[in-house]
C-alpha cells in the first residue's frame, strides 16, 4: 500500500513531467498563442524546463535520505558520466542508456529519474558540455530511467535450476531490451522537437512555420526527424542499447539486486526494535541476561 507521502511525490513527478513535456513540445502549440506573445514562447520553455529539473530533483531527494541510496546514486552517476564521456564522438552509440534502464528497473522510477538527471549533470560538468540543451537532456534521460522502473514485473526471482525462473529471467531481459529500443527512439524524438525551429532555416519542406496549422508542422517535423535522426543516430542507439542489455543485463541486475535500498532498515543491530541482536548470549525477542561466573567448588 502506498502511503500519502509516496502518492504526493508521485503526483509531483507526474505533474512536473507533464509541464516539462509542454516545454519540449512548444513548437507545436506556439501558433495557438496570440501573435504578440509568440516570440516569448521559446523563452518561457527554456526557463521552465531547468526550473522543473531543480524542483523535481529537490522533491525526490527528500525521499532518498539514506546513506546507501546516496552512495548508490553517487557511484552509478559517476559510472554513467564516465560511460557517456567515453562514447562521445561515436555517432548514436550511447551505452549510458543501458545503465539507466537496468538501474531504473532494479531500484524503481524515482531512483531511475534521479540517476538520469545526475548522470547528465555530472558528465556535462566534467566534459564542459553545458548549454541550453542540458536541462532537456537531463529530463529526457530521467524519463528513460523512470520508465524502466514503471514496467510491469514479469516474474519473481528464483533459482537458476528452476525452468520457470529461467524463463522469467529471459522474458525480463527481452522486456528491457524492447523498452530500450522504444526509449532510444523517443529520446531522439523529444530532443529533436524542442530544437527543431532553430536547426532548419525557412523555405524547406522540413522547416518550422510559426503560423502553420498544427497538422502541417507535425508533418514537417516528422519528415525532419526521420531524415536527420531516426534512421541514423536513433537506430544506432536503439541497437546498441538492446544488444548491451541482452549481454550484460542478467549479470548487472543480479549485482544491483544485492544492494537492496530498504534492507539497511531491517538489519538493526541495536538492542531495541526487535532486530537481530549481535550479543552471543541474547536471543531475538528475549531480554539479555548478563553471564554468571561459576561458583568455586568447596575444598574437599
Amino acid at each position: 500500500m502506498i502511503h500519502a507521502g509516496g502518492r504526493w511525490t508521485a503526483g509531483i513527478l507526474v505533474g512536473g513531467s507533464v509541464l516539462a513535456a509542454a516545454g519540449f513540445a512548444w513548437p507545436l502549440f506556439a501558433a495557438a498563442v496570440p501573435r504578440d506573445a509568440q516570440a516569448a514562447v521559446p523563452i518561457v520553455a527554456f526557463a521552465l524546463v531547468p526550473a522543473l529539473v531543480v524542483a523535481l530533483a529537490l522533491t525526490l531527494d527528500r525521499e532518498m535520505y539514506t546513506a546507501k541510496t546516496v552512495a548508490l546514486l553517487g557511484v552509478l552517476s559517476a559510472v554513467g558520466a564516465a560511460v557517456r564521456i567515453a562514447g562521445t564522438g561515436v555517432g548514436g552509440v550511447e551505452a549510458v542508456f543501458i545503465l539507466l534502464v537496468l538501474a531504473g528497473r532494479a531500484y524503481g522510477a524515482r531512483f531511475g529519474f534521479l540517476l538520469g538527471l545526475l548522470t547528465i549533470a555530472v558528465s556535462s560538468m566534467l566534459w564542459g558540455g553545458f548549454g541550453p540543451w542540458t536541462p532537456f537532456q537531463m529530463f529526457a534521460c530521467g524519463w528513460v530511467g523512470a520508465g524502466a522502473g514503471l514496467l510491469p514485473r514479469v516474474g519473481r526471482a528464483g533459482t537458476r535450476t528452476n525452468p520457470a525462473s529461467r524463463l522469467a529471467a529471459r522474458l525480463e531481459i527481452a522486456l528491457l531490451a524492447g523498452y530500450g529500443i522504444v526509449a532510444s527512439y523517443l529520446f531522439g524524438l523529444v530532443m529533436n522537437l524542442w530544437f527543431w525551429p532553430f536547426a532548419v532555416g525557412g523555405g524547406t519542406g522540413i522547416s518550422y512555420v510559426a503560423d502553420a496549422p498544427l497538422g502541417g508542422n507535425i508533418a514537417s517535423f516528422t519528415l525532419y526527424t526521420l531524415v536527420t535522426s531516426t534512421l541514423t543516430w536513433d537506430t544506432v542507439r536503439a541497437v546498441t542499447t538492446a544488444v548491451g542489455i541482452v549481454l550484460v543485463g542478467p549479470a548487472a541486475l543480479s549485482a544491483l539486486g544485492r544492494a537492496r535500498l530498504r534492507g539497511a532498515k531491517r538489519r538493526s543491530t541495536s538492542p531495541g526494535g526487535g532486530g537481530t541482536r549481535t550479543h552471543p548470549s541474547t536471543v531475538q525477542g528475549a531480554a539479555a541476561t548478563p553471564p554468571t561466573r561459576p561458583r568455586p567448588s568447596a575444598p574437599a
